[in-house]
C-alpha cells in the first residue's frame, strides 16, 4: 500500500511540474522583448507598458501605458523632456504597424519642436541609427540613445520615487540632422 501512495505522489508532482513547464513555455513576451525581436531598442517606449496586442500576420499593434494617472481615461498622457533635446508625449494607447526595422502608421506619440507638438508617424532603423518622421521632416539619432527606457514624468532624470531629480543627469541626446522630406 505505501508504494501506491508513493507512486501517486510522484505522478502528482510530475503533473504539476509538467503544467508549470508548459505555462512557462507559453509565457507572452513583454512589449519591450517584442520591440527587440523587430530590431528596435527598448528605449523607444517609456517604462510602464501594461499590455499590448500584436497581429502577427499584419504587424498591427496596440500598446497600453500606465501613464501614472489614477484616472483610467484614454486622454491620460506620459510626458517628459530629454535634457538638452526634445519633449515627448505618449498617449495611454499607442497604435501602429511593426515590421523588422520599421514602425509605420504610428499614432499616440508626439514630439515638441519649438512651440508645436508634432505627431511621430514613422520610425525606421537604418544600421545603428533611428530615423523619426513627423511627415514633412525627420531626424536621425544613434540607437545607443535608446538602450534604456525613459520614465513617464521625469524621463531619465528620476530619483527612486520616479520624481525628477537634477543630481544625476545622463548626457543629452546626440545632436541629430533634421531633414525636410520630399521638398529637397
Amino acid at each position: 500500500m505505501p508504494r501506491l501512495h508513493l507512486l501517486l505522489l510522484l505522478l502528482a508532482v510530475l503533473a504539476v511540474a509538467a503544467a508549470a513547464a508548459e505555462a512557462a513555455a507559453e509565457k507572452k513576451p513583454t512589449a519591450y522583448e517584442v520591440l527587440e525581436s523587430y530590431d528596435f531598442p527598448v528605449g523607444i517606449l517609456p517604462k510602464g507598458v501594461t499590455s499590448y496586442t500584436l497581429e502577427a500576420t499584419t504587424g498591427d499593434f496596440t500598446a497600453t501605458l500606465d501613464t501614472g494617472d489614477d484616472d483610467d481615461s484614454s486622454s491620460s498622457t506620459c510626458e517628459f523632456a530629454i535634457e538638452g533635446s526634445y519633449s515627448l508625449r505618449y498617449q495611454r494607447a499607442i497604435t501602429g504597424r511593426i515590421a523588422t526595422g520599421h514602425l509605420t502608421d504610428l499614432r499616440g506619440v508626439a514630439v515638441k519642436v519649438l512651440f508645436f507638438w508634432l505627431n511621430i508617424v514613422e520610425v525606421t532603423r537604418r544600421g545603428d541609427r533611428l530615423e523619426f518622421s513627423v511627415g514633412i521632416a525627420s531626424a536621425d539619432f544613434t540607437v545607443d540613445n535608446f538602450l534604456e527606457s525613459p520614465q513617464c514624468g521625469c524621463g531619465f532624470d528620476c530619483d527612486d520615487d520616479g520624481i525628477s531629480s537634477s543630481s544625476s543627469l545622463p548626457p543629452p541626446l546626440e545632436p541629430s540632422l533634421l531633414r525636410l522630406r520630399g521638398a529637397f
